[in-house]
């Protein structure tokens, strides 16, 4: 038997893939409004605060803020303080400001690497299920199993 490692990208794929370099580009139509708030922002963080601890608290406060609608209706079917929700979209506020931020601040100290990137995208996802479970339990939607599906099946 003849043995072999196949490869899967070619030379000139490869050589692509080294040269990477990240673009931000963006579609959203807030982008214009937000971008001086996310400038200044970032021009008040201290340079010592690293890019990746700026998404992580971005990554905790979603955490918490999803788990005290959790807490008041576990089953996405009681009535929520009206403070619970209001918190919980402030809390998707500072979010997307800090996960505006990190890049920024990542460029603005010289520290963004791929690894960071990457880290970056990744707390991003986790956050996505923490939104998405929070929009679920603040329109009630335990009460329609099925829709309730769908937007599980949705964010993943």
């Amino acid at each position: 038997m003849h043995f072999y490692k196949e490869r899967i990208l070619n030379d000139t794929q490869l050589k692509r893939l080294n040269e990477h370099k990240y673009s931000c580009t963006s579609a959203s139509i807030l982008d214009a409004w937000l971008q001086p708030w996310w400038c200044w922002l970032v021009s008040k963080t201290p340079l010592w605060l690293a890019p990746n601890l700026i998404t992580i608290l971005g990554l905790i406060v979603n955490i918490v803020t999803t788990l005290i609608l959790v807490w008041y209706s576990p089953d996405a079917r009681q009535n929520l303080p009206w403070w619970a929700c209001t918190l919980c979209a402030l809390g998707v506020f500072i979010y997307q400001s800090l996960d505006a931020i990190d890049g920024k601040q990542a460029r603005r100290t010289n520290t963004q690497s791929p690894l960071g990137e990457l880290f970056d995208h990744g707390c991003d996802s986790i956050s996505t299920v923490f939104i998405a479970l929070g929009a679920c339990i603040a329109v009630k939607l335990g009460e329609y199993p099925t829709w309730m599906f769908f937007q599980v099946c949705l964010i993943y």
